[in-house]
C-alpha cells in the first residue's frame, strides 16, 4: 500500500531553477531544521513564550512551504496566529499534527 507523500516539489523546483546541486542542500538544510523546529515549539509552549512561538512557526512555515507541504504550513500559520492572540487551547493538538508531519518528511528526505 502507497502512502501519498504530503509533498509537491513544484515549489522546489521553482526555487533552486533545476539546480540539483541547490536541491540538495535546501534539503539538508531541512532536513537539520526540522528537529529544532519541533523542539523549539514544545518548548516555547511550555515555558508560554507565546512570542517565540509565534516566531518559530513563521520560520517553519516558510520552511515546509518550499517543499509543498501545503496542509502543515496552513497548521503553522494558524499555530502563529493562535500564539500571537494569546489563544493556547488548540495549540497542542496542531502541534501534534505538525510533529507527526515533519517525521514523516524528516524520514523521507533523510532517506534520499
Amino acid at each position: 500500500m502507497d502512502q501519498q507523500l504530503p509533498f509537491d516539489f513544484s515549489e522546489l523546483d521553482r526555487f533552486s531553477f533545476g539546480d540539483e546541486s541547490f536541491k540538495k542542500e535546501l534539503i539538508s538544510i531541512f532536513v537539520s531544521q526540522i528537529p529544532v523546529f519541533i523542539s523549539n515549539m514544545n518548548l516555547f509552549l511550555e515555558k508560554n513564550e507565546l512570542e517565540n512561538l509565534a516566531r518559530e512557526a513563521h520560520t517553519a512555515k516558510s520552511s515546509v512551504l518550499i517543499f509543498g507541504m501545503q496542509n502543515t504550513g496552513n497548521m503553522l500559520k494558524e499555530i502563529q496566529k493562535l500564539a500571537e492572540s494569546g489563544n493556547i487551547d488548540l495549540i497542542p493538538g496542531l502541534i501534534e499534527k505538525v510533529t507527526a508531519d515533519m517525521n514523516v518528511a524528516f524520514e523521507f528526505f533523510s532517506n534520499l
